[in-house]
């Protein structure tokens, strides 16, 4: 019987640490379903204006505490609608993501309601050296003639979205790309600004911060703004004022009156004769 009871409670033992392990278990499995919700992520890469179907998607548990706002529980319901945006795999679908019902491929669903696209022809130079992406914000700067057909370039638009690199609109490449056009987001406005500033001179694109939201107001750059500091060969003003004070203030000595009745007279270094 001595031997029996020690066998008798380390079986109880184990026992009663199996029956916990299993209840932790359980309220393990209960809490994660409890903390999660159902959302449809992409399953591969997809580029802006993809039209969704079968097999681009999929659904997965979410943790509930990354919160995101208005997600896509059921992949059925946005078949055959497109992205506007670039989506990752992986990465949840948003209602934000996807363009208007309805909405049919290609870069008109990367529009906002009331604005246009334009096309811009650029070079390597004024399309900043291919450092302007799908995303980006550029200023529009014009160089023409003003009404005396003096030269000047001034910046006429600001804050104007990139939408596409020729007829790239991909957003997820960040390595420069020099192309011949650049593709802009406007509003009707502006479509007219820039169609009138390209007919009379020539355009450049000046890349500007993400953050940068401010507006500023300039005449423009002429000729004269350029040259108005004067070429550097003659001395300032206050200077040559300066050297004249002093010269004049230099004090006179008579030296020696010549036979021809001549002042010999001396002014700093200078001598002559009076």
């Amino acid at each position: 019987m001595r031997n029996i009871r020690p066998v008798l409670l380390i079986l109880l033992s184990l026992l009663i640490g199996a029956m916990a392990v299993a209840l932790a278990v359980r309220w393990i499995g209960q809490r994660t379903e409890v903390a999660t919700t159902k959302v449809v992520v992409a399953s591969r890469d997809l580029v802006f204006g993809t039209q969704l179907k079968e097999g681009m998607l999929e659904v997965i548990d979410w943790p509930a505490t990354g919160a995101l706002k208005d997600p896509v529980s059921d992949p059925r319901t946005i078949y055959q609608r497109v992205i506007n945006t670039q989506v990752l795999r992986g990465e949840p679908l948003l209602n934000s993501k996807l363009a208007a019902q309805g909405e049919k491929a290609g870069l008109s669903a990367l529009l906002h309601e009331g604005s246009r696209a334009v096309t811009v022809r650029v070079n390597e130079i004024v399309g900043v050296a291919g450092f302007a992406l799908p995303g980006n914000y550029v200023d529009v700067m014009v160089h023409a003639s003003d009404k005396n057909n003096r030269p000047i370039s001034k910046i006429v638009l600001e804050r104007i979205l990139v939408l596409a690199l020729a007829q790239d609109a991909s957003t997820g490449e960040t390595k420069p790309r020099v192309v011949n056009a650049v593709t802009l987001e406007v509003t009707p406005q502006q479509a007219e600004q820039i169609d009138l500033a390209r007919s009379v001179g020539s355009l450049s694109l000046v890349l500007r911060s993400q953050v940068d939201t401010g507006r500023v107001s300039t005449s423009g750059v002429r000729m004269d703004d350029l040259f108005k500091q004067g070429d550097g060969m003659s001395p300032p003003s206050s200077v040559a004022s300066s050297e004249k004070t002093k010269s004049d203030s230099t004090p006179l000595r008579i030296v020696n009156r010549s036979s021809s009745d001549r002042l010999e007279i001396i002014r700093g270094t200078n001598k002559t004769l009076e």
